[in-house]
């Protein structure tokens, strides 16, 4: 429960940052916007990756630029679905996208993951001695 609510105030800095930057997003409510993350989480997490097998050629021939494009859309369905965030056009949605995925990246670092405590890890074939056994994860 912890990993979400990080992730969802992580998503939810990133798309305030993107909305106060880029002229073309905007919210009316602080309630808009976090509604707004939380959609955009949400359809990152299942539509997303649906989108992303679809266009597999094209991100490939991209070199993964079109997952820039994909994230726009998503923005922009955002922008459309909920009431109190605005979203005024592809070029606003494809630029507040870049912005969400570089301030969630630099947040991200910031803050950084929960480690599990030492002597806590995956356990190692061999009896975690540093054995030349593959990993098993449980």
């Amino acid at each position: 429960m912890i990993a979400f609510l990080q992730r969802w105030v992580v998503n939810t800095v990133a798309v305030l940052v993107a909305a106060n930057i880029v002229s073309g997003i905007r919210y009316d409510s602080l309630t808009g916007l976090f509604v707004a993350s939380l959609m955009l989480g949400v359809l990152n997490a299942f539509l997303r990756p649906v989108m992303l097998l679809v266009s597999l050629p094209l991100v490939v021939f991209s070199f993964g630029f079109f997952a820039l494009v994909i994230n726009g859309l998503l923005l922009y369905l955002v922008g459309q679905l909920v009431k109190g965030f605005h979203v005024q056009g592809f070029h606003a949605a494809f630029w507040g996208a870049l912005i969400v995925s570089l301030v969630s990246l630099a947040v991200n670092a910031l803050v950084g993951r929960s480690r599990p405590a030492q002597g806590q890890g995956p356990r190692r074939a061999g009896g975690g001695q540093g054995g030349s056994g593959p990993v098993i994860d449980v």
